[in-house]
């Protein structure tokens, strides 16, 4: 008798670094048994607020959208996305303070995503401001052409906005750092719906298999995710993947889940989370 297929959607971003992760269960490079993975790529917004149905079991998540989802899904303590002393990076078309974007100031922002983490760590950075969801990719483009005045960049968009004309405000990651002693930003992570219960280590095996198998087979890892890397070449993607996936990926560490409370404790003491966040990561 055949064996049962048992299969999961898996939500993640159509960026280099989450398709380095995820590029083994993709390619059928590791044994999965009787399981296997439906991959949904979507932008992290779009996966953060389809998170609130639950929809997807296993979903790449901002740390900001988790804290809003703890009840329904739990991080899994590998697939983080952890700025080590860099991050978002806020942009403009010329210098000046970031203190200008505040409310009041007259100034309006552009931002990949009202759940993102970047969003988050830009209201704890600068409190409260006038600002407009863009999609992430866009965001570059529509500050070079006057229509906001500064952004908010993730992904990729932080190692090319030079080429579009922008110059750095602030990186995210750098203030975080020099707020924390040097702890990592919190930007995103794997995160498994509860209800699948007794089936969540064996998923999370998996995954944890498929980050380590990239990183061990790294060349052709990134020539992979290259596909998924708009506008950048490969020495750029290497070095966009570097950022983002590495031995903080297979496990937080315990300064990465200090660093994942903390960045939600601030939020909440600053009136930006409903509530005091609850925060577990499984294995």
């Amino acid at each position: 008798m055949e064996t049962a297929i048992r299969t999961l959607q898996l939500g993640h971003s159509p960026d280099p670094d989450d398709a380095f992760m995820h590029w083994a269960l993709a390619e059928n490079l590791i044994e999965t048994g009787d399981l296997a993975f439906e991959h949904k790529l979507e932008d992290i917004e779009s996966l953060n607020l389809r998170a609130r149905s639950g929809e997807y079991e296993i979903t790449a998540l901002s740390i900001h959208a988790y804290a809003h989802l703890s009840d329904r899904y739990a991080l899994l303590d590998h697939g983080a996305s952890m700025g080590e002393g860099y991050g978002p990076r806020i942009v403009a078309r010329e210098a000046f303070s970031v203190e200008d974007l505040a409310r009041g100031k007259g100034r309006r922002l552009a931002v990949p995503g009202e759940w993102t983490s970047a969003f988050l760590a830009t209201q704890l950075r600068i409190g409260e401001f006038a600002w407009e969801v863009v999609p992430f990719d866009e965001i570059g483009d529509a500050v070079a052409r006057g229509e906001f005045d500064a952004g908010v960049l993730i992904h990729e968009g932080q190692l090319t906005y030079g080429d579009q004309g922008l110059v750095l405000l602030e990186d995210l990651g750098v203030w975080w750092a020099e707020e924390t002693g040097g702890l990592p930003l919190p930007l995103g992570g794997n995160a498994i719906r509860r209800d699948l219960g007794d089936l969540i280590p064996r998923v999370s095996r998996l995954l944890r298999e498929s980050i380590q198998y990239g990183l061990d087979h790294r060349e052709d890892a990134v020539a992979y995710s290259l596909q998924f890397g708009r506008d950048l070449n490969l020495a750029q993607a290497d070095e966009f993947i570097g950022m983002y996936v590495n031995e903080r990926t297979l496990a937080y560490g315990e300064d990465g889940h200090e660093a994942v409370r903390l960045f939600l404790n601030r939020a909440w003491e600053a009136g930006f989370l409903p509530e005091a966040p609850s925060v577990d990561f499984v294995r």
